[in-house]
């Protein structure tokens, strides 16, 4: 809401009642919730639940009763911490956490370049990462065709048939690759 304020209809634009900018609101309302967050994994199981969803409904009303932060950015940050809880494992959430604070801090000193910058920066950094000599983004970049396989959606096992070019100079062939046979049933007539 700092950039590009003429692509918000006017009555948007006529809500601001609270004294920060709305990146401020934002920060406070996210460095809130991770302390929650850090107390609730911290405390025993019931009690650490408990102290979550208090802590968030009363902080949140709270802050919002006392004209702090607008009601839009508090719906917008518990929608936000609700979607980080997708992740199946608490250490891969961690860096996006820690990557959510540099993109809102280059979005509210930089607008939508900003985002595009911070973006950019972390896709020149994984293009220069290795992992056991391997480069990072080995099944994008460069871009094979046949080595799609998986990349993005994991077909199944059989239809694997070769190896990435990247990984294996002398054997390009997989072990055990043969398509599995129908399963028959006992008593079935088919």
């Amino acid at each position: 809401m700092l950039f590009f304020l003429i692509l918000c209809p006017t009555p948007w634009l006529q809500y601001k009642g609270t004294p920060f900018p709305t990146i401020i609101e934002v920060l406070i309302l996210e460095v809130t919730f991770e302390i929650i967050r850090e107390a609730g994994i911290r405390m025993p199981q019931p009690v650490g639940q408990a102290l979550s969803i208090v802590g968030a409904l009363i902080i949140g009303t709270a802050v919002v009763e006392a004209g702090i932060i607008s009601a839009a950015v508090v719906i917008v940050v518990a929608f936000t911490a609700i979607c980080s809880f997708m992740f199946p494992a608490y250490a891969i959430g961690i860096p996006i956490r820690i990557l959510r604070f540099f993109y809102m801090l280059l979005s509210g000193i930089f607008g939508l370049y900003g985002l595009f910058l911070g973006f950019t920066v972390m896709v020149l950094h994984l293009c220069g990462l290795k992992s056991f000599g391997v480069p990072y983004l080995s099944g994008l970049s460069p871009f094979i065709p046949s080595e799609q396989q998986d990349t993005l959606l994991r077909f199944p096992k059989w239809m694997m048939n070769s190896r990435p070019h990247l990984l294996s100079k002398e054997d390009e062939v997989r072990q055990d690759t043969h398509r599995p046979a129908p399963n028959h049933h006992e008593g079935d007539s088919r």
